[in-house]
Order: structure tokens, then sequence, then C-alpha cells
């Protein structure tokens, strides 16, 4: 339990979090698909890791906040390449 109390305090549980992401998006590119869409579909989990590290780390608001903004239109960018972002009704 202890290892755990600290891969938290110390933000390393995002690191593991991010090797994982790196491992999905080599394993990804590997299978056929095109790197951009891969890296486009994984960056908002990224910037939001580093939001996850910053506030488990003590860092300023700014560097919690940056991240978490920037996420949201790459999760846009993304949603719009996969063709999710549809105009409903007339």
């Amino acid at each position: 339990m202890e290892l755990v109390r600290a891969l938290f305090a110390s933000g390393h549980v995002v690191d593991l979090v991010l090797a994982v992401l790196a491992a999905e998006f080599v394993w990804l590119v590997l299978r056929g698909n095109r790197a951009l869409d891969v890296g486009l579909g994984l960056s908002a989990a990224v910037l939001m890791m580093l939001a996850l590290r910053g506030a488990l780390t003590g860092a300023a608001w700014p560097w919690i906040a940056l991240p978490l903004v920037l996420s949201f239109p790459l999760h846009l960018a993304d949603l719009g390449r996969r063709g999710m972002l549809v105009k409903r009704g007339g």
C-alpha cells in the first residue's frame, strides 16, 4: 500500500499511464493506423494526464489548467476527424 501512496504522491503513477499511452500509440501505428490519426486520438488523454501530474505534485494552477484547456480543442478535432460532430435536425 505504501508503494501506491508513493506513486500517487510523486506523480509517477501518471508516468506509468503515459508509458501505456506511448505503447498504445506504437502498437496502433504498427497495426497500420496513421500516426497522425492515432496521435490526435491520444493527445487529449496525454494532456489530461499532464494536468493530473501537476495536480498530484502541487504545481501552480496555470500548469494544471493549461493542459486541460488545450485538451478540449484537440478532443473536438479528433471527434471531427472521426465524423462524430454531426449536425442534428433539419
